[in-house]
C-alpha cells in the first residue's frame, strides 16, 4: 500500500452524488476538539481543508497525535462498528471544512443501495488498512530509534 484512498475520489460519480445527497458542511475552528475517545460516533466527515489530529490519550495529562489527516481525507469510522465509541479523539490543527455524514441516514443508503453499500465498505476497509500500516510503520520507528539508545 502506498497511499491513502480519498473516500469521495474512490466513489464512482453516481453514488458519490448520492452520498453528498446526505451530507452537510460544517467547519471547526483551530484547536476545537471535534470528538474524542470513548464517545458516541453517529457520524464521519470527508475533510474539504484544513488538518486534524487523530489524538490517543496515554496518561490522564497526556495526548499522543496518531496520525494527522487533510484534504480528501475520512475522519470517523467507529460509527460502523459496535459499540459505535470513537476509537481515538480527534482535533482541528488548523481551521477545518469538512462535509459532516450522520451515521443513520448513510447506512440507510447502503441498505437501500447494496452496490453503493460494498463500494463505501470496501473504500473505508482499504482506508482503515493503510492506516494501520502507517501506524505500525510508525511504532517500529519508535521502537528502532528506543532500542539503539
Amino acid at each position: 500500500m502506498t497511499k491513502a484512498t480519498k473516500l469521495l475520489n474512490a466513489l464512482p460519480p453516481p453514488q458519490r452524488g448520492r452520498l453528498m445527497e446526505l451530507g452537510r458542511e460544517v467547519s471547526f475552528p483551530e484547536d476545537t476538539r471535534i470528538f474524542e475517545a470513548g464517545g458516541r460516533a453517529d457520524r464521519f466527515w470527508v475533510i474539504r481543508s484544513g488538518s486534524v489530529s487523530l489524538t490517543q490519550q496515554v496518561t490522564s495529562i497526556q495526548r499522543v497525535t496518531v496520525a494527522s489527516l487533510g484534504s480528501g481525507d475520512l475522519l470517523g469510522w467507529s460509527w460502523l462498528f459496535p459499540p459505535y465509541e470513537w476509537d481515538f479523539g480527534a482535533e482541528a490543527f488548523s481551521p477545518v471544512r469538512a462535509y459532516e455524514f450522520e451515521a443513520q441516514p448513510v447506512l440507510r443508503l447502503c441498505e437501500e443501495d447494496p452496490a453503493l453499500g460494498l463500494t463505501l465498505m470496501r473504500i473505508v476497509a482499504e482506508i482503515l488498512a493503510y492506516r494501520l500500516e502507517t501506524t505500525r510503520n510508525k511504532l517500529m520507528e519508535q521502537y528502532a530509534m528506543r532500542r539503539t539508545r
